[in-house]
């Protein structure tokens, strides 16, 4: 697989004449052709179809990543009930049994309308027993029958209840607890990290966004090359975004827990650390891109991988695709990285 990292010092994107998508990428879009994100059948369709691809109890079990345990639990919102599955890996153990184990809080994508838990817990396992570190995969509420900014309401819920007795029962580190996302997950996890900055909250110790969306794609090569056939739908962002925020007296899509990527680097300054990591692929690419050198510019400590082979939603495709393995266990040393340290 052709896989890039770079920090800002040095590398970059390949021509977009020299790109080429991974050929078990295109394998799986050309056997899941009614598999889209964004299309003109709408959320509820896609949320069947996904469900039906992407569920742990759909696949296989040689696909099925393995895990140590997994526990089902539920805490109280503000909104009602908030239901979190637990992923321990055998290679956090020790860090566990010392009180010291690291966490992710992992808010999953599918343009705030699509998806569950069950549809990403294969990827995150992984990234659980690569790094080391315990994942809190939240099965939050869907828009539109739930709108901005209940979830961030139940993200940060989630927080304040894995930094005080939710992870001292669990042997977590409260200093050692990270916030993931992807798609429109990253967009809710670079949110919450505002506004917990702005309301004077315990920070997060990083942030890990997977093909942000960092803000509406409507004006970048991305957007363009990548219009429709590679899984994600770029005109159907549009369509989630109306989803997500209320009317008639909502924020606008340029807010700053809407938008993160709109806002200029000096109102983006005294964030937890940041990787970023996106897809040659995918609508979502320049605006991920451009959000890591705003964060970068901002004094925020950076890091950036592009995979430029490889589409959106690469995290929910690890049973089917090597590349999307790969780039899955560059998640995982990354957070082990950012929560364990071992390098800049």
């Amino acid at each position: 697989m052709d896989t890039g990292t770079w920090d800002f010092r040095h590398g970059g994107c390949d021509d977009a004449a020299d790109r080429q998508l991974s050929r078990l990428s295109q394998d799986f879009l050309a056997n899941h052709p009614e598999l889209e994100l964004g299309g003109v059948k709408g959320f509820a369709v896609e949320r069947r179809h996904h469900m039906e691809v992407f569920a742990l109890h759909r696949l296989p079990e040689s696909r099925v990543n393995p895990i140590a345990d997994v526990e089902f639990t539920a805490i109280r919102g503000p909104h009602g009930t908030i239901p979190i599955r637990i992923l321990y890996p055998s290679s956090g153990e020790p860090w566990r049994n010392s009180g010291n184990a690291g966490a992710l809080v992992y808010f999953h994508g599918g343009g705030y309308s699509t998806g569950s838990v069950d549809e990403f817990e294969n990827g995150l396992r992984l990234v659980a027993e690569q790094s080391g570190c315990q994942v809190y995969a939240v099965d939050y509420r869907l828009a539109p029958e739930f709108r901005y900014p209940i979830q961030l309401d139940e993200y940060s819920a989630v927080i304040d209840w894995l930094q005080t007795e939710g992870g001292r029962t669990r042997g977590v580190h409260p200093r050692r607890i990270a916030g993931g996302g992807d798609s429109a997950g990253g967009n809710m996890t670079a949110a919450v990290c505002l506004r917990r900055l702005d309301r004077g909250e315990e920070p997060l110790a990083a942030q890990v966004l997977l093909y942000p969306e960092a803000r509406l794609p409507f004006d970048t090569p991305a957007a363009e090359e990548n219009n429709s056939g590679y899984y994600l739908q770029c005109n159907g962002i549009f369509g989630f975004a109306d989803n997500y925020l209320p009317r008639p007296n909502g924020p606008s899509p340029l807010d700053r827990y809407v938008s993160p990527g709109m806002q200029p680097a000096d109102r983006l300054a005294g964030q937890p650390r940041a990787v970023i990591f996106t897809n040659g692929f995918d609508p979502l690419r320049d605006v991920g891109i451009e959000y890591a050198r705003k964060l970068k510019l901002a004094g925020v400590k950076v890091r950036w991988h592009h995979y430029d082979d490889l589409t959106h939603g690469w995290l929910q495709m690890t049973a089917w695709s090597n590349a999307a393995r790969s780039a899955t266990l560059e998640v995982g040393e990354e957070v082990r990285r950012l929560l364990y340290g071992g390098g800049e």
